[in-house]
């Protein structure tokens, strides 16, 4: 299953420009990313995974057939999450209200999120951009227009060739990742967090 391998404060469209050509603010190590990126609520990955796991979803696009479908799949077992302990967090490229918004419409308006338009979260996790194959292929079409009809679609939110990934985090470390092959792959999160 595991195929291991902040919020910036320049204006709207320096940050658009930086999302699309990775200019910008310097890269960050996994270290700084865990410690210092803040979330809406001005919590750092290492604080949600202090003394508990922390299942981190990294989402392509606000507007992503796929990062819908993962935002539903995980809040349909999230109350098995927090009867084990699992807290929940979400990293995105959008602004914080949207992803608010976003958020709520699956029932996790409750959830940290960490808005991160440059990608560099993305990046000190080692989330790749995309290859035209991990977006357009066959089977990302097949399982897309599924997707599509039970999530819909929306507008490219950041950078549309981002891919995404989960990681499971305990003490600010990474314990277990899942980085997508395809835009299409579906995790299977409580495998990946080692529950039933």
């Amino acid at each position: 299953m595991s195929n291991e391998g902040d919020s910036c404060s320049a204006p709207l469209a320096g940050r658009q420009a930086n999302a699309a050509t990775g200019k910008g603010s310097p890269p960050l190590s996994l270290d700084e990313a865990v410690r210092s990126v803040r979330s809406q609520r001005g919590r750092t990955l290492a604080e949600l995974s202090t003394g508990q796991p922390a299942l981190v979803l990294f989402i392509r696009h606000a507007g992503c057939t796929f990062c819908r479908e993962a935002l539903a799949d995980v809040a349909a077992i999230r109350e098995r999450l927090a009867d084990r302990g699992v807290r929940l967090a979400v990293v995105h490229m959008s602004l914080a209200a949207k992803a608010d918004a976003l958020l709520a419409g699956y029932g996790l308006a409750d959830v940290d999120h960490f808005s991160d338009p440059e990608r560099r979260l993305y990046q000190a996790f080692e989330l790749s951009r995309a290859a035209w194959w991990q977006l357009f292929g066959p089977r990302v079409w097949g399982r897309g227009l599924m997707a599509i009809v039970r999530h819909g679609q929306g507008a490219i939110d950041g950078d549309g060739f981002q891919m995404p990934g989960t990681f499971v985090l305990r003490e600010g470390r990474i314990i277990n990742a899942y980085r997508h092959q395809t835009a299409a792959d579906r995790p299977d999160y409580l495998q990946l967090l080692g529950v039933s």
